[in-house]
């Protein structure tokens, strides 16, 4: 049995996955409440931009960008993650009705509560009940496309 935690072999190397998606996760969240994406009165005035605009979001939004860009170019040459598991991200699909369709109602949905899944999330865990009708209103409409749109293969 091999003492290296990458190769996902013994106890170690089935436990290191599970503890870097937990810090991953948890400094995602953190990120999320310390740039106010979890606060959906602030990611409403972000949207205001007839009104009073809070500009602030732009900031952690081009925050994420700087990260991610380098990030994603960086693991499209890997072959495997740190842990040692295969590494595939999806190829780059074109532009069409259902992709424009989908950025629409996301939008809107964004727009009208205040949240999209990330924050969502973060804020139930905090017991808002606005997330948590966010949240199930999310969770039907998961199902509903699940049933009725996604592609059978």
């Amino acid at each position: 049995m091999s003492s290296d935690p990458r190769t996902n072999n013994g106890g170690a190397g089935r436990l290191l996955p599970a503890v870097i998606a937990l810090a991953c996760g948890l400094v995602f969240g953190l990120g999320l409440i310390a740039g106010g994406m979890s606060e959906p009165l602030k990611v409403k005035a972000f949207l205001d931009l007839f009104g009073a605009w809070d500009p602030s979001l732009a900031l952690v939004m081009c925050g994420a960008i700087a990260v991610g860009l380098p990030a994603f170019a960086w693991a499209a040459r890997l072959r495997r993650s740190w842990c040692g598991q295969s590494m595939e991200l999806p190829p780059p699909r074109r532009i069409d009705a259902r992709l424009l369709l989908g950025g629409l109602l996301f939008g809107i949905g964004w727009g009208l509560a205040g949240f999209c899944p990330g924050p969502a999330l973060v804020a139930l865990g905090s017991g808002s009940l606005s997330a948590a009708l966010f949240v199930a209103a999310m969770l039907a409409g998961m199902w509903a496309h699940d049933r009725w749109l996604a592609p059978r293969g």
